[in-house]
């Protein structure tokens, strides 16, 4: 059997690292210049999956690699432990930026 993409847990990577960014739908409708917010829904359910344009611009947005992005039946990605390492880093980068610009 080939790699093939499993939309409903990269909707659930999606959802997960925006709620690590504290974005909204909307949000991300406006930084990709979408049209209507149900694009985003319908990635977000597991319906579609962004474009190969959208998926890098989705990466840069969110700081990770574009594997990180999307899963599949070869799941190279990271483990929830490594997402929950990872936002405990951006949590504890916001704190300094904080205490730095006060």
């Amino acid at each position: 059997m080939y790699p093939m993409i499993d939309k409903q847990r990269t909707g659930q990577r999606l959802r997960y690292l925006m709620e690590l960014k504290g974005l909204e739908p909307r949000d991300v409708q406006e930084y990709l210049s979408l049209a209507c917010v149900q694009t985003v829904y319908r990635w977000l359910e597991g319906s579609n999956v962004p474009s190969v344009d959208h998926l890098y611009a989705l990466s840069v947005l969110f700081g990770v690699p574009l594997d990180d992005l999307l899963a599949g039946n070869r799941d190279w990605g990271r483990t929830p432990r490594d997402y929950a390492l990872i936002r405990r880093a951006y949590m504890y980068s916001q704190k300094l930026l904080e205490k730095s610009v006060a």
